[in-house]
């Protein structure tokens, strides 16, 4: 079982943005900017492209009004979306609000948000949807 499927479970916590019977979106817990949300279908496969085609194409219809929630929160010029797929064994897709190609560099350092921010994050871009 992965982090994210515990997640999904109620078995770890989480800041969650948007929930259905297939998607969840919730916080990046070491996010690169503030608004960094993960958006990722509630069935645990590794890898993207492994994903079914409802499901992949239900994941983008899923996360357009959380990147437009995103954009309106945000002072951004957009709110990017990147795959990487590398820590979690469970296909997900990353919303960062962008500004510049680093603003999705995941080389660099993360931000260390207090559970407060993390919330007040949570709320403003719940608020936006």
């Amino acid at each position: 079982m992965t982090i994210f499927s515990k997640i999904i479970a109620g078995e770890i916590p989480s800041y969650k943005i948007a929930e259905d019977d297939q998607f969840i979106a919730f916080l990046d817990i070491m996010p690169l900017r503030k608004g960094h949300t993960l958006v990722v279908p509630k069935i645990e496969i590794d890898k993207l492209f492994d994903v079914p085609d409802a499901y992949l194409s239900g994941l983008l219809v899923f996360a357009k009004p959380i990147a437009r929630a995103i954009e309106k929160s945000f002072d951004c010029n957009r709110c990017g979306v990147s795959v990487v797929g590398i820590e979690v064994p469970h296909a997900h897709v990353h919303l960062i609000p962008l500004n510049d190609a680093n603003d999705v560099n995941f080389l660099q350092p993360k931000l260390k948000l207090s559970p407060e921010e993390m919330k007040a994050v949570q709320e403003v871009i719940v608020k936006n949807l």
